[in-house]
């Protein structure tokens, strides 16, 4: 066997292992430094409902003319990001805000930015039916998955009858979405006892990260947010800014808030913030150390943090300890149903 084909097989068996260890029965287990997933009574995990999630999740054929998937924005090759400042829909139409990740969206509560979804569920129609997006409807995106033969059984065995509609597709998707995970991360191994787990660098960037900018305040939690919402200020100087969740409460409290996101993986989803305007964690440090941007409603959690040059590279540094394992042993389908 050639030293290429001894490292393929190498990688290919520490894969196996990852992804297995990654289940626990029948249902995925969570990484080190997670909690156990919390599957909805209203959806429940299978392992056939987390597949065909898998399939629908990399599907073009749910948009209207069959270019866009929900992993079009939300690519493992990007940590379930695109990595573009805004999301490109159908026809080349670009959003107005950067797309969040997948990764731990189990944890997760309210869905999108300004948290107008309830459950993964309900923001997995979201997109289906957004003109910019997918710009299907959902009647049209059932008739056409219906029409797939091939899709017909898996249907079944997820649910027990062949029947297609949207709340199916959706809580298919977001059955496979509570499966992209990401734990055991240096930051939960040094946690854990290993001390060598991080750099010397990374430990001194964990205590500026809890002790002196008190970025727990809003990052907490083993999945490092809140899940609440937080005016920071960004967009806030344009003339006509996104005002965020306000748009769907009309709640002043809610005036240019935005959902506070997880740092887990932050090293592998810019660009950073709502509208992707701050391309590195270097300028996402540099942002919060000059205290954000002043406006009416501005978080009282913001404040300018006076950090050495020494302790922004310590920060980052500490910020890529959280980059941890499990969604990476998630393949996109060699092929669909047909």
């Amino acid at each position: 066997m050639s030293t290429n084909s001894s490292r393929q097989g190498a990688v290919a068996v520490a894969l196996t292992a990852l992804c297995l260890a990654a289940w626990a029965g029948d249902r995925p287990r969570s990484p080190l430094g997670l909690p156990s997933i919390e599957w909805p009574k209203n959806n429940p995990y299978s392992p056939a409902k987390a597949e065909l999630g898998r399939l629908l999740y990399f599907d073009k054929r749910l948009s209207a003319d069959g270019s866009v998937s929900c992993a079009t924005c939300h690519e493992p090759k990007y940590g379930y990001t695109d990595g573009s400042a805004v999301s490109t829909g159908i026809r080349g139409q670009k959003g107005n805000r950067s797309a969040p990740t997948v990764i731990n969206r189990a944890f997760s509560m309210a869905q999108f930015w300004d948290g107008r979804a309830a459950t993964l569920e309900e923001q997995a129609k979201g997109p289906i039916a957004n003109p910019i997006e997918m710009g299907n409807t959902h009647d049209a995106c059932v008739a056409t998955i219906s029409k797939i033969q091939a899709y017909r059984p898996l249907f079944e065995k997820a649910f027990g009858s062949d029947t297609v509609d949207i709340d199916r597709i959706a809580m298919a998707i977001a059955t496979f979405e509570r499966t992209v995970l990401s734990g055991s991360a240096p930051y939960d191994r040094y946690k854990k006892g290993d001390k060598k787990a991080m750099s010397p660098e990374q430990v001194r960037g964990m205590s500026v990260f809890f002790d002196k900018a008190k970025c727990d305040r809003c990052h907490e939690n083993s999945n490092f947010t809140l899940n609440a919402y937080s005016n920071i200020g960004v967009g806030m100087d344009k003339p006509d800014p996104d005002l965020g969740r306000f748009k769907e409460t009309k709640d002043p409290r809610d005036w240019g808030v935005f959902k506070i996101p997880t740092l887990r993986e932050i090293e592998h989803t810019a660009p950073y913030m709502h509208d992707g305007s701050l391309k590195t964690l270097e300028e996402v440090v540099d942002f919060y150390d000059k205290g954000g941007i002043p406006n009416k409603n501005l978080d009282a959690n913001i404040r300018k943090l006076n950090l050495t040059d020494q302790e922004k590279k310590d920060l980052v540094s500490f910020l890529k300890a959280l980059s941890g394992q499990g969604w990476q042993g998630i393949e996109p389908p060699a092929e669909f149903p047909q």
